[in-house]
């Protein structure tokens, strides 16, 4: 069977280089929520848009339906036409917060603290040792992305970067930094969607069989 790296590393063959980080990006994901924890993404820009759509391939289906677990569907069921609604429709999920959404927090801290605390202190309120940060930046020195990844290091979290070739300062900090060999923003962001989709499909046959 094909694996959803193999695929990867097929359609875009310049991701060799990044194969071993991608590799242990998905082992250390795959531990996080196998143990319950979290996983909590950040990112500026378009990077903020990834952070959101990363969180929406894990907190429902993405290629696999995930039905109910058969205790849920049937306490489900005991509601009676709403529930058996819910009950045919609902997908399990796999604990992902993006921290980029949090509208009125985020600008409270902007407005109260510091603008670059923003991902740091939402981060430093919901994380608990064993949960995991994955901070997107093209560049590696987006300061907020590198304050949260301080915070995360602090808390016992481990730390996933995924960023340009050069990889900045994120290098220095995180556990693992995947550096797509791109430079430009935009050519940067161009290969973090198949980076990221491919993880997710990984994490997802790990723990989803149809």
């Amino acid at each position: 069977m094909t694996t959803p790296i193999q695929i990867l590393l097929q359609n875009y063959p310049q991701l060799t280089v990044c194969q071993k980080d991608i590799e242990a990006a998905i082992q250390t994901i795959e531990e996080v929520f196998a143990s319950g924890g979290t996983l909590f993404v950040c990112g500026n820009g378009g990077s903020c848009s990834d952070a959101e759509h990363i969180a929406g391939e894990f907190l429902k289906g993405f290629c696999k339906k995930r039905p109910a677990d058969d205790d849920t569907t049937e306490k489900l069921r005991a509601f009676g036409e709403e529930g058996e609604l819910l009950a045919s429709k609902l997908q399990q999920g796999l604990r992902c917060i993006p921290l980029t959404d949090f509208a009125s927090t985020l600008s409270a801290v902007r407005n109260d603290l510091d603008g670059q605390m923003d991902y740091a202190q939402v981060l430093f309120a919901l994380a608990k040792p064993g949960d995991a940060l994955l901070a997107i930046s093209t560049s590696g020195n987006s300061k907020n992305a590198r304050l949260a990844t301080l915070v995360a290091k602090a808390q016992g979290l481990k730390t996933i970067g995924l960023t340009g070739a050069k990889g900045g300062k994120l290098v220095e900090l995180a556990d693992i930094t995947i550096r797509v060999p791109e430079s430009e923003t935009y050519r940067v962001q161009e290969l973090h969607l198949p980076v990221y989709h491919a993880i997710c499909l990984a994490v997802e046959e790990h723990f989803f069989q149809a």
